[in-house]
Order: structure tokens, then sequence, then C-alpha cells
């Protein structure tokens, strides 16, 4: 087989794979959740086998302490956070009510030094928008509701993802070795060399991210709540978890949080004591946490990172960003190697191979 009809082989199984994730991306979500997190127990249930533990015995030790423990915080939180929730509730109508009695005057003032040509162009095109926008909304509503949140699919992410995930758990090494059995003889090495940076990265990126999320989810939720915000555990916790998207934790934090104290405080002290909350994580994130807990040898990019989960949110769901960094590791990874093959093949040098 020639060059030119492995890469059209390869290029179509990519093409395939692709068309069926986004035909049946609708009901992947419960698989791709179950996938990941026997993924991640994987090395647990590895070290339980090395103790001499039955493989079957280990996955349903491990995933029992999992989901308990994940259950278990959940119990603990929510109902903390239902009443953080009914609160910012029922601060959100008062403050827009005091946004629009602070704006209107400024507003007034501007619509009355416009001439007439203008302030009716000015409503038609307010109107126009207006209706974009509110179409935009309603679209993406209901492509969360029917990507991720309909009550079919919370049904299924909550009894089919454990039995997905113990069964994968179980089997993992047996389907590794099969996959492993089907690659081609001469392109092994290569392949495995590349599957192994490939979950160094992985590992190495979900792990310290995870890591960096719950330092900030605490340092923002005690730091809020000692001050006094209303909803302060609510708004702290939220934008720690989302912190795994760059600078967007600590901007929706900022904007959200210094909005309800603006509301809530008649003083300026416990607003700037906010605004510095949110700076001083944002500060730690990027020069002591990333550094020392994520490190500059993941190789994934802000920017791609961003790119990733809107992409795969735009293209898949919810279950796309479920698989946006796994798949930008992937790529990254991939385009490091064929970049590094390009530096060394006569496309970059020309075909010389005399020395300047």
């Amino acid at each position: 087989m020639t060059i030119e009809k492995r890469a059209m082989f390869w290029v179509g199984g990519l093409v395939v794979c692709a068309i069926l994730v986004h035909l049946l991306s609708s009901i992947l979500l419960p698989f791709v959740a179950g996938m990941l997190t026997a993924y991640f127990l994987d090395p647990v249930a590895d070290r339980l086998e090395e103790r001499r533990v039955p493989r079957g015995i280990a996955t349903a030790l491990i995933l029992l302490a999992f989901f308990f423990v994940g259950a278990g915080l959940l119990m603990l939180l929510f109902p903390l956070l239902q009443g953080q929730i009914v609160e910012l509730a029922e601060l959100v109508p008062g403050m827009v009510e005091a946004a629009r009695m602070y704006l209107e005057p400024m507003l007034r003032d501007i619509v009355a030094g416009l001439p007439p040509d203008a302030l009716a162009e000015l409503k038609t095109s307010v109107g126009d928008y207006a209706g974009k926008a509110a179409k935009w909304v309603t679209t993406v509503i209901a492509n969360i509701w029917s990507g991720g949140l309909a009550l079919f699919n919370l049904i299924s992410l909550t009894v089919v993802t454990p039995v997905v995930a113990f069964y994968l758990l179980r089997d993992w090494d047996l389907i590794t070795a099969k996959v492993d059995s089907w690659l081609p003889r001469g392109a092994r090495p290569t392949i495995h060399a590349q599957l192994l940076e490939i979950d160094s990265t992985l590992a190495a990126f979900i792990r310290g991210q995870a890591s960096v999320c719950l330092v900030l989810s605490l340092i923002y939720a005690v730091g809020l709540s000692v001050v006094g915000l209303k909803s302060g555990l609510l708004v702290g916790l939220g934008a720690g978890f989302i912190s795994f998207i760059p600078y967007l934790g600590a901007a929706s934090g900022l904007i959200v949080g210094v909005g309800i104290a603006l509301f809530q405080f008649s003083e300026w002290l416990p607003i700037v004591i906010v605004a510095c909350i949110f700076l001083f994580g944002q500060t730690l994130e990027s020069y002591v946490l990333t550094p020392r807990l994520v490190g500059d040898r993941v190789g994934l990019h802000p920017v791609w990172i961003i790119f990733a989960l809107m992409a795969g949110g735009a293209l898949f769901g919810f279950t796309g960003i479920l698989l946006a960094v796994p798949m930008a590791a992937v790529i990254g990874v991939l385009l490091r190697f064929a970049i590094s093959r390009y530096l060394e093949s006569p496309l970059y040098d020309g075909g010389s191979d005399q020395s300047p």
C-alpha cells in the first residue's frame, strides 16, 4: 500500500468516526463519561491488581468508593447551595431594577441628544438585535436541553455511566491489548511512542487542572463567605470549578461577585475586597498553581483549550465538551509529531544533503 493510499485510509476513518460521533452525540454522553471514568481510574485498579486483588473485585471497590464519595459531596453541598441559589434568585430582580434606575438617566440624556432620524434607526437596530439575541438564546437552550440535560439523558447518565465504567475498567487491559494487536507491525513503535505521549499529556493536564480548580474553589468560596457576600459560596465554587477554562473562572466570578457586592454593600471596602479575592486567585493561578501543578510540559496552550471547548460544544453539544480536552491533547501531540517529521524531511531543507 502506497503512502497516499494509507493517508487516505486514515483520513477516511477519522471522517467516518467524526460523522458517527455527530450523529450519535445525543446518546453518547453516558458512554463517554463512563469511558473517561474508566481511563482515569485504571491506574488505581492496576495497583490493586499488583497486590493480588482480582480485577473484578478491584473494579467494584474502586467504583463504589468513587461514586459514594461523589454522592456524599453532593449530599453535603446541596443543602448549602440550595439556600444560596434561592438567595441569588431573590437578588437578581433587585439588581436588575437597580441597574435600570442607574442607567436610565444616562440613556435618557443620550437619546435626547440624538436627531429624530438617528433615533428611529437606533430603535430599528435595537429591535433587530434583540430578536436575534432572543433567537440565539432560545437555540442555545434548546441545544443544551437536547444535548445533555434532558430528563432521559440525566437518567441514562446516572444509570448507564456506572455500568459502562465497570465493564470498561474491568476489561481495560484486555481491550488495550486487543487494539494493540490490530496496529500495523511496521508502525507499532511509532504509534506506541505517540500514545504514551498523549497519555502523559492528558493525565498531567487533567490531574493538575483538577487540583488548580479545587484550590481556587476553596479560596473563592472561603474568601467570599468570610466577607459576607450573599450567595458567596455558590459564586466561589462556580468560579473555581470553571477555572479549567483559562481566565473564564476569575472573570465571571469577578463580574458576578462585584455586581452582588455593589447591590449588597453601601461601603466600598467590602466591594474592593471581593474584587481583590478574584484578582488574587487569578494571580496565584497564573504564577504559582498552574506552573507547579500543571507545568509547561503539557503543551496545551490556553487559546487552544478555549477553542477546543467551543468547537466541541458547537459540533457535538455537551458530549463534545467532555471530549474537547482529550481531543485537544491528541491533536496537539500529533501536530508536534508531524512538525518534527516535517523538519527532518526533504520538504523542509529542499532535498539538499549538503551542509552550508
